[in-house]
Parts: C-alpha cells; sequence; structure tokens
C-alpha cells in the first residue's frame, strides 16, 4: 500500500490582499549546564523577544567560547551559528560545526536559554570528538559523483561534491553529493556520503518524505488570494511564497474572478483550493499555538504543486507535491495531508534537519493532528486519523495515532523500531502523542486508546502537547531517535511549565505507555 510522501523555498512575491470565498463540495542527549536555572525565572518585568533573542545569543557565544566538555571539541574544531529559535519563553540558538575547516555531519548542537539569558542546557549530536589522519582524499570528486548516481535510477547530480566530515562512532572524510532520480519507483531527491578513502557510501539522506490538499474536503472556505493588475492569484496574501500552482506547467494559478473550484476533488483547481486552505490553517496554527513564522520560521515556504501522476504526496525540500487516490483520480489534499507534508517542512527547518531514527513520519503526523483541531472545520472534523476523508487506496485512514495497530503497525517501541519502515515506525510516537493530548480515556467523545503498560494515561490537550512537541524539535541534533525525544519532550515540559508537574508526569506517561525507555540523560521534576 502507499502510504505518502516529504519541500523547501520559493520565491517571495508582493502581492496585493484579496481574501476570497471560495465554493466546494459538502464531502543528541540533552547536558545540564552549570548556569542551568527553571525556565522563566528571574525578571518580573517581560522581556522583548529580540532582547531575549540578543541575550540568548550572547549567552551561547559566551559557552562555546569556553569549549565546554558537553560540546566534544577538538582544538581544530570551529563553530558556526545557525538560526535562533524562539517559543514560550524559552530561546534555542543552534550551531553547525566544522574541523580544519570542512563542514562536520553530526556535529551539529542546540544551546538552550531561558528569557534572561540564563543557559539551561545543550543537546550535543556528537559523542566524541573528530580525529582524523588528515584531510587529503584519495578518491576523487569524480569518482563519488558516480557513486552517488549510482543510488537512484535516471539521476543527475545537483552541483559537484563537496569534502565534508562525517561524524559517527568514527570520523570519516568523505565526499558529499546530492542527486535526483527515483527509488523503488518513487520520486529521490538524495545526498550521498561517499567516503574519500575507500570510495564506499558512509551513508545517504532522502529529502522526500513520506506522508499523505480544494474544498472538496473543507466545504466552502475562506482563502487569502492575492491580486496581479486585474488578475487573482492563488498566493497567500499573508506569506508571499505560499503558492498553490500546476504540477503540470508549474505555474500559479491565475483567474479573473476570485471564485475558485467546482466541489469535485477530480478537479485541479478544486485541490489546489484545498491544499491551499490546508497550509493557511497551518500558517495560522504555527503563528498562533508556537509563535512560528511560517514553514521556515522567517516567514518562507515551499509552492504547493497539485497533479503529482501519483497515488502519494510528497515534500523534497524544494516543493510539496500532491497526487491523487488510486481510484477515482481525486486529488489528496486534505488539512492533515498536506499539513503533514508541510509539519516535514517545519522539520527541516528546525535544528538538525528532518528527524531521524525512523521518527520523522510520527513528527510531521503531529503537525496534521494540530492543524486539523486549530482549523476546527465543521466539515473535515479533527480526529486523530490520517487521512480518513481521502481515503487514499480504498481502506480508510492511512494511520489511526489512538490505536496503531488498527493499520497493522505498532502501538508499542521496540528494538526493532529504528529499523522499520519509516511509516510503520510511526506508530509508537503517534500513539505517544495521542495519550498526551487526550490520554487513555478521552471524555471529549475520542476513542480510548490502549496502553502497552496497562497504565491509565491522562492527557493535557492537544494545543499543550504541540507545544512541547514543537519545543522539543528546536533541540532537535542530526542524531535525532525515539530515545531522545523522550528526553527533548521531557526537557521542553519542564522549561515551559517550571511551577508545574502536571505536564511533565503526562509526558512521561505517555512515554511510559508506549514502552520507550528511561534514558541517562532524562531530566526529573
Amino acid at each position: 500500500m502507499k502510504r505518502l510522501l516529504v519541500g523547501a523555498l520559493s520565491v517571495a512575491l508582493v502581492p496585493a490582499v484579496a481574501a476570497t470565498t471560495v465554493s466546494a463540495a459538502q464531502a543528541g542527549s540533552t547536558v545540564p549546564s552549570s548556569s542551568a536555572t527553571s525556565a522563566r525565572q528571574g525578571d518580573a518585568r517581560p522581556v522583548a523577544p529580540a532582547t531575549a533573542r540578543l541575550r540568548a545569543q550572547q549567552s551561547a557565544r559566551a559557552l562555546v567560547a569556553e569549549r565546554p566538555a558537553a560540546l566534544k571539541a577538538s582544538r581544530h574544531d570551529a563553530f558556526v551559528a545557525r538560526r535562533t529559535h524562539s517559543s514560550e519563553g524559552l530561546t534555542y540558538v543552534a550551531y553547525d560545526r566544522t574541523y580544519r575547516g570542512l563542514p562536520v555531519r553530526g556535529g551539529d548542537f542546540v544551546v538552550t536559554t531561558d528569557a534572561a539569558g540564563r543557559v539551561l542546557g545543550t543537546s550535543v549530536a556528537q559523542t566524541r570528538p573528530v580525529s582524523l589522519a588528515g584531510i587529503t582524499p584519495r578518491r576523487g570528486a569524480g569518482t563519488a559523483t558516480a557513486v552517488a548516481l549510482r543510488q537512484v535510477r535516471g539521476g543527475s547530480a545537483e552541483a559537484a561534491p563537496t569534502l565534508v566530515v562525517v561524524q559517527g562512532r568514527s570520523s570519516r572524510l568523505a565526499w558529499e553529493t546530492t542527486v535526483r532520480g527515483t527509488r523503488g519507483g518513487e520520486a529521490s531527491r538524495l545526498t550521498v556520503d561517499v567516503d574519500a578513502l575507500t570510495g564506499k557510501v558512509l551513508r545517504t539522506r532522502e529529502h522526500v518524505a513520506d506522508g499523505t490538499g480544494n474544498s472538496a474536503y473543507a466545504g466552502t472556505v475562506t482563502i487569502p488570494t492575492s491580486t496581479s493588475g486585474s488578475s487573482y492569484v492563488m498566493r497567500n496574501s499573508n506569506a508571499s511564497s505560499l503558492v498553490c500552482q500546476d504540477a503540470a506547467t508549474n505555474t500559479t494559478l491565475v483567474k479573473s474572478t476570485n471564485t475558485w473550484g467546482n466541489g469535485s476533488a477530480t478537479s485541479k483547481e478544486t485541490g489546489c483550493v484545498d491544499a491551499f486552505y490546508a497550509a493557511d490553517q497551518e500558517r495560522r496554527m504555527l503563528s498562533t499555538w508556537l509563535g512560528r513564522n511560517g514553514m521556515t520560521g522567517n516567514g518562507g515556504w515551499v509552492p504547493i504543486r497539485v497533479g503529482l501522476n501519483d497515488v502519494n504526496a510528497y515534500y523534497d525540500g524544494t516543493q510539496v507535491q500532491v497526487g491523487h487516490t488510486q481510484s477515482g483520480g481525486r486529488w489528496i489534499g486534505s488539512i492533515d495531508v498536506v499539513a503533514h507534508e508541510f509539519g516535514h517542512g517545519v522539520d527541516d527547518y528546525t535544528p538538525g534537519g528532518i528527524s531521524g531514527g525512523n521518527t520523522q513520519e510520527f513528527v510531521a503526523d503531529t503537525f496534521g493532528a494540530a492543524t486539523e483541531w486549530f482549523a476546527n472545520n465543521a466539515t473535515d472534523r479533527p480526529d486523530f486519523t490520517v487521512g480518513e476523508q481521502v481515503n487514499l487506496v480504498g481502506s480508510g485512514p492511512i494511520r489511526y495515532m489512538y490505536d496503531p495497530s488498527l493499520a497493522g503497525d505498532d502501538n508499542c517501541y521496540s528494538s526493532s523500531t529504528p529499523t522499520q519502515e519509516v511509516h510503520a515506525a510511526a506508530g509508537p510516537g503517534n500513539h505517544w502523542f495521542y495519550l498526551l493530548a487526550e490520554g487513555s480515556s478521552p471524555t471529549d467523545g475520542q476513542p480510548s486508546s490502549p496502553t502497552c503498560n496497562g497504565a491509565s494515561v491522562s492527557g493535557i490537550g492537544i494545543q499543550k502537547a504541540m507545544t512541547i512537541m514543537y519545543n522539543a524539535m528546536l533541540q532537535k541534533t542530526s542524531s535525532s531517535s525515539y530515545l531522545k525525544y523522550r528526553t527533548w519532550t521531557l526537557t521542553a515540559a519542564k522549561n515551559l511549565y517550571p511551577g508545574s508537574c502536571v505536564e511533565f508526569n503526562a509526558v512521561k506517561a505517555a512515554w511510559n505507555a508506549v514502552k520507550v525507555p528511561a534514558q541517562a540523560a532524562d531530566p526529573t521534576c
């Protein structure tokens, strides 16, 4: 059964505002710093976001200059500050690492501070210092390109290879190349690291992430289109890089009138209404619930393209492609499908990049569920199933967050989870998120959820659950895993709610209930 796939920045254009009504059918481990204190304690007066960000950056620079043991730094390391993210009074300063001037893949880390700029802790991807005998390759760039191209069919390289250090259990000099093509009949955009000494593939990273957009699914909706001269354009008036395009031509939809779609999911225009509406609801959810400005964090989005000739949808770092159902040719642009794909984009644009360790699909599913609950659409009622409206292959939802076993996925974490097919591996994470948001016996009409340890679990609501999830992602490094997400979410709950253990205990109980084991780095409350 096809599951569903993962995009990047489009060119920003300056729009004129035109809201419209649309007619449609009603169908790393966390290492505490010596100066760590409870988050958001200290100054009684509110701290302006710009001031808090500046304080955080200054504190992070001071910490990095001390080269504490937690950073696992060698004498040849240098550190490059990347994006700074803020959420709920906490600030996260992300860093990349270089070794003798070469980028270190797996050397990233994040410094967390409170509103006063006090360092709360660090999350560091690597577990030992980089150690290389030299940085002179024995295999050439051409060899590396040829090896990379053999990993896909009908492929092409995006650019010439670059030398990097791949840091894991050991340090390896490598050529890094990104190629496009297909793998297993599916679209692929693959980064390949080839050992610069032996010519063997060290690791690959797939940028196309699976997942599941008119208002065939959401009824009559209002979408924030723009104007261009006397025409109307499906470009978001609040986010100019958020557009919907015809996948056949990569051109943004334009009309002489501001009424879009006919309510039929087989119409590309209707497909764009669904997907565009879903993305705008996610934009609003990100801003209102999480304080985030767009997919990239600085207002940027990638284009939505409806018309993929496949039973699928995906984000690949440059776009969100929306395909069709297995029968009937209906474009699959429902809220949870499109928000899932852009969830991959948020994951891509938070520290550490797209989550690893087979966690990326559950991470994206949390954005789909949160957006559906934020939209609270009367036609697409909020729930904790994935793709229930699109009915991709005629067998109902693709995944059930409250009981993953209903779709044949595991409810409980095990040692095999990190090596399972990536969508099947979403089961324990989806189950954890449901238990955190709703509990095992909800009272709001949502279904009961079994636990793997027989315990009864109380929920804290989806907004709090999503806030904790997002703040865990802001601690993320390139070494992410289920085990680290347990630590990061517990740390997020402790930092976000320093005067209460209710949220912390709920996060812990939910992880215990899906059998993700306790870690030495887990904080206490």
